[in-house]
């Protein structure tokens, strides 16, 4: 099964080799039929701490690092 692939933006770099990215997303409602816009924050693994506040990211799924990190930066 392949690795899922996220793009978003970086909230959050104050922990050791982890960042806090809010990823969004956009689809349409329903019933409403207008365009929504929602976001989730994940933890992702940033293995050379290179990551800063605003930075726009790709993150990959990764085996669990820690209770809430389970996901990795992908440096390209």
């Amino acid at each position: 099964m392949p690795k899922r692939i996220l793009q978003g933006v970086v909230t959050s770099d104050k922990a050791d080799k982890t960042v806090t990215v809010r990823v969004e997303r956009r689809y349409t409602h329903p019933i409403y039929k207008k365009t929504v816009r929602s976001s989730k924050k994940y933890a992702a693994h940033d293995e050379q701490n290179k990551c800063k506040v605003g930075d726009v990211v790709k993150i990959v799924e990764s085996r669990p690092i820690s209770k809430s990190k389970k996901w990795a930066v992908v440096y390209e």
